[in-house]
């Protein structure tokens, strides 16, 4: 990845607002269910610890050489323990408070272990580092450091050692800008480590001479086996995460052992440590970097640690939506949306596009953090995802007066002040770790943003990057818009090559848990068929057709423009939903590329999925006499729009093709 350097100076945004957010639905994990009441906080004194922090940070001098780093010992038993019993208190009640009963299986599934004692992931200073698992690690980019303001910091100190509560460890990579000197470099780093301190020590480690080697050359190409720069094998890094602590990590490295290090591009740092902690480092064939793909028949090197998260934490914030100044996009899938991104960005020439509200340096700096992304992302499992955010959205965790609950002295010093029972306030990184999920979901229509429901400023400022899912959409819609055909013309059918049938309707099935009449469900829809949307091999989907209302027949339905699009089945995957984004995906593409003027669906009246369907509808009907509500995202529609009797005309009449009872119209 070549891109330039951006500008030390960074657009800011405003402080955060809370934001509010359903709580957990149904009980946790039998295993933890008991510590509800076993590890229920004493009575909440009315002092909380303010957003601004009441420990004071001791300067450091800017000159400071990286020898004056004090030593950290390690954290002696009963310390632990405390930290144990205090990382099971806050996992239940920030459960309770952010996350759905199936983002807290999930995060329990990967974050705990069998025993319900041992919740961080980290082993305890007395045990055998041996046999620990794979830490869960985060790799965490700070940007323009020296622009922000010391409460800032202290926020994003505190959110830094929540994670760490929460069984996901940081390694936090400072960028000055090319700019900057070492020393200013190493003086923001110790600066962060004071203020990580201020939680509870030990708690970071600043280190020094960690990379060796040069940038890659702008006209290498890129892999991420191949890299000029490598964490070299005289670092404390990997010794620094078995002892439970925070490396902080000024952007530095020296060109050979004997030389001194100098400001190099963060990113090449980002990934450099990707590959050394994920197994991807392997030894250097001149010296200073791999210069081409490795041996094979070398060995393979150790693999460190689980890297979960990269988390960029920009002043400029998530990657910007076009024509939405100010807004950025909640989610992106790479392997559908990224091409598509970079060229909105910089042009297809590699020149900045520049909107009106946007300098030729922020569209680059915004290309390079989505090119980080993907590069970093390329060698992590799919599970894993990237955050792009501002400093300001990562800080965000000090809740209203009117909805804070305040702490024992224990949780203060830790960083949990007025965080544990809170519902109105949504950090991204927080959010993301126990859900898996952006704050905001990416089908959720802007104006339900906008318009108050939810809060803005957080859905403009972070953005989630996920490797994510290839989209197949047939016809094309870029280059066969979805309209009506005329009755008699050709048209797409289920049973046309390009369709896989038989994964088709085992995705069905498994989503609706259901049998279906296969040659029924064709014989209804095949002279119908407005198009179908395949997410990944078959993972998601969606099949669309063209009704007719009741009343009349196709050829009037043709001629008059009656034609109703219709959403007949919307599926998913068992084991993808929930996570993954699969059902954003193919909604996105159903209401933005299919029928962006509108399309209408019905689901019973009982569906748990309801709630998800009236957030991102424009208007819902329950029908009466009948077990159907009826959603629709056409806009501009009344209780007496003709359309809108057209819409309930077709609800009401479409026969299921269920295999147990095909015919009933609920």
């Amino acid at each position: 990845m070549n891109w330039i350097f951006a500008s030390k100076k960074a657009s800011s945004c405003g402080h955060l607002l809370p934001a509010c957010k359903g709580g957990l639905h149904g009980h946790i994990h039998a295993r933890h269910a008991h510590q509800r009441h076993a590890l229920a906080p004493a009575a909440p004194s009315r002092q909380g610890h303010s957003s601004s922090g009441s420990t004071t940070v001791p300067s450091v001098p800017l000159n400071a050489p990286a020898s004056s780093v004090r030593s950290v010992s390690s954290p002696s038993a009963s310390r632990w323990k405390q930290q144990r019993a205090l990382g099971r208190d806050v996992l239940v009640s920030v459960l309770e408070a952010s996350a759905t009963r199936r983002d807290a299986k999930g995060y329990l599934k990967t974050y705990t272990l069998e025993d319900s004692e041992a919740i961080p992931p980290l082993q305890s200073p007395q045990e055998s580092p041996n046999a620990a698992p794979l830490l869960h690690v985060a790799i965490l980019k700070l940007r323009a450091p020296q622009d922000i303001d010391q409460e800032t910091l202290h926020g994003v100190a505190r959110t830094v050692t929540q994670l760490k509560v929460l069984g996901l460890l940081s390694i936090v990579v400072v960028d000055c800008g090319p700019d900057e000197t070492r020393d200013a470099f190493q003086h923001q780093a110790m600066r962060l480590c004071n203020t990580l301190e201020s939680f509870g020590r030990p708690a970071a480690k600043p280190l020094d001479n960690v990379f060796i080697g040069s940038p890659r050359a702008s006209e290498s190409s890129p892999s991420f086996l191949s890299g000029g720069i490598r964490v070299s094998e005289l670092s404390y890094l990997k010794r620094c995460l078995m002892q439970g602590l925070i490396p902080v990590i000024p952007s530095l490295a020296c060109h050979d052992e004997l030389s001194a290090s100098k400001p190099v591009d963060s990113n090449e740092v980002v990934l450099a440590l990707t590959r050394y902690l994920v197994g991807y480092q392997f030894p250097a064939t001149d010296g200073q970097g791999v210069q081409g793909a490795p041996d094979l028949e070398l060995s393979r090197p150790e693999k460190i640690a689980a890297v979960e998260r990269i988390m960029i934490l920009d002043p400029l914030g998530g990657t910007p939506e076009p024509g939405r100044p100010g807004a950025c996009h909640r989610f992106i899938n790479l392997e559908q949306e990224y091409d598509t991104l970079v060229k909105l960005l910089v042009g297809p020439e590699g020149s900045p596009v520049a909107e009106g509200h946007q300098s030729p340096i922020a569209a680059m700096t915004h290309a390079a953090n989505l090119s980080l992304a993907k590069e970093a992302l390329a060698m992590l499992p799919a599970s894993s995802s990237a955050i792009i955010t501002t400093p300001f959205a990562a800080a965000n965790n000090a809740p209203s007066s009117s909805d804070s609950v305040a702490t024992s002295n224990d949780h203060s010093a830790l960083g949990f002040d007025g965080m544990v029972v809170t519902r109105k306030r949504q950090n991204p990184l927080l959010h993301n770790l126990l859900t898996d999920k952006p704050v905001y979901s990416s089908s959720l229509p802007a104006k339900r943003i906008q318009n108050g429901q939810f809060n803005q400023s957080i859905a403009g400022a972070t953005t989630l990057v996920k490797r994510g899912l290839p989209l197949t959409i047939f016809p094309n819609p870029r280059t066969h818009p979805w309209t009506p055909p005329k009755p008699g013309s050709p048209r797409l059918r289920l049973t046309d090559k390009c369709i896989d049938m038989p994964r088709l309707v085992h995705l069905i099935e498994d989503s609706f848990n259901r049998k279906l009449d296969v040659q029924d469900y064709l014989n209804r829809v095949n002279e119908n068929l407005a198009g179908i949307i395949i997410a990944g091999e078959y993972e998601g989907g969606a099949i669309l057709t063209w009704e007719k209302p009741a009343d009349i027949d196709m050829e009037t339905a043709y001629r008059t423009g009656r034609f109703v699009p219709y959403l007949d089945k919307f599926a998913v995957l068992k084991s993808q939903q929930g996570s993954g984004g699969v059902a954003d995906i193919v909604f996105n593409a159903m209401v933005r590329d299919c029928f962006p003027s509108g399309v209408c669906w019905r689901s019973r009246k009982d569906n748990p999925v309801n709630k998800w369907y009236f957030e991102r509808s424009w208007g819902t009907n329950k029908l009466s006499d009948s077990n159907w509500t009826m959603f629709w995202t056409t806009t501009g529609l009344n209780s007496n729009h003709p359309t809108l009797r057209d819409y309930e005309s077709v609800c009401r009449s479409v026969e299921p093709s269920w295999a147990d009872q095909k015919h009933i119209v609920d």
